[in-house]
């Protein structure tokens, strides 16, 4: 892909600041990427919150985390679920217990350890995270199919850039 004379070639790297540290510039579009990550978080803690309540209107946002964790695979212990999300025993326990109360997740015997259990969803989970996350997918492809694959690709590198 070529740049154009005034647009800069897109590589693997953020262009170089052409303004030192502390240049009022890079001070001010910094200020504004803060800005607008705060917003972004903002943003994805109302999904959250909205994608909680489809599955149960009692249900937290951290609670709909530990579910999707249990859910997808990623995460079938209470251990692993602490790890996963960074939170504390005492928060993942209570969502656990209240997950188990709704009829959302169930403790059964490990296969691989007979001694040890591990958290599944059930069915009546599967069936609601399925639906809340179906909604939320909706609404992000509609805001991104606004955009060309070219800008998304360079979105995503930015993004992963920013990530590591």
């Amino acid at each position: 892909m070529s740049a154009s004379p005034d647009e800069p070639a897109r590589t693997g790297a953020p262009a170089a600041a052409p303004d030192g540290p502390g240049s009022p510039d890079l001070d001010q579009a910094i200020s504004r990427v803060e800005h607008e990550l705060g917003r972004l978080f903002a943003r994805i803690r109302v999904s959250w919150r909205e994608a909680a309540a489809t599955v149960h209107p009692d249900l937290q946002p951290l609670g709909y985390q530990v579910l999707t964790s249990i859910a997808t695979g990623k995460a079938t212990s209470a251990g692993a679920i602490i790890e996963r999300l960074q939170t504390d025993k005492s928060a993942v326990s209570r969502h656990v217990r209240q997950l188990e109360e709704l009829g959302l997740v169930e403790s059964v015997r490990d296969p691989d350890d007979r001694r040890a259990r591990v958290l599944v969803a059930t069915e009546l989970a599967q069936e609601r995270v399925a639906l809340a996350r179906s909604r939320y997918e909706a609404r992000l492809g509609e805001r991104l199919r606004r955009w060309t694959a070219e800008d998304l690709d360079h979105f995503a590198e930015l993004l992963a850039q920013f990530g590591d």
